[in-house]
């Protein structure tokens, strides 16, 4: 996946999950206004390029070749996929629920510590997730994970989910994001919720 220079919406925040300070300003660049988390949910179950009030805020480059067959780059769908989630996931929140180097392996053993629900119930949902074996399958999976991890404030990394629905195309890239994934719930899971403070809202 070219990830190039470009800028993610969502990163507009600091290592720490607070929000960046505008340099002309002074004033922080989050959370977000309501009407592009608006355009983003609107993306949900859609494909890219189907919700105009999404385009501004799409960073791929075009690949011309797929874009004269009228097709669309995996890269372009993960970016749709991923901007989707997030505006789910920010909704009405204050504190930003992109924290880099909070994969989502790790973000979902905090849901299981949380006590909000049964460990045997989110267990289950990271396994029907993580043995999909199509991009469309995966999302629908996510997207219920992610309406989860936002009940609790727990963010999680979006330049790292983005790489792991990209990868979900291939055979070679869903095995190694699925290992990943596993060790990460892994070594996170039997850990205490207050090692790995969630965000407040």
């Amino acid at each position: 996946m070219n990830n190039s220079m470009a800028t993610r919406y969502w990163n507009r925040v600091a290592s720490d999950g607070t929000w960046l300070t505008d340099t002309r300003t002074k004033r922080p660049i989050g959370p977000p206004p309501g009407e592009d988390l608006a355009a983003m949910r609107a993306g949900l179950g859609r494909q890219f390029g189907e919700v105009p009030k999404l385009w501004p805020h799409y960073t791929c480059e075009i690949n011309d070749e797929l874009a004269r067959r009228g097709e669309t780059s995996f890269e372009q769908r993960a970016e749709h996929a991923a901007l989707a989630l997030y505006g789910l996931h920010q909704q009405s929140k204050s504190v930003s629920m992109h924290r880099p180097d909070v994969r989502l392996g790790r973000a979902l053993s905090q849901l299981r510590d949380s006590d909000r629900f049964s460990p045997k119930a989110i267990d289950d949902r990271v396994e029907a997730a993580a043995t999909t074996t199509t991009f469309d399958a995966l999302l629908i999976r996510l997207r219920g994970l992610v309406d989860l991890l936002r009940t609790i404030n727990q963010p999680l990394d979006y330049d790292h989910l983005m790489r792991l629905v990209h990868d979900w195309h291939y055979d070679d890239g869903r095995r190694a994001a699925r290992r990943q994934w596993a060790m990460d719930y892994q070594v996170w899971k039997h850990k205490s919720a207050g090692d790995e403070p969630s965000a407040e809202s």
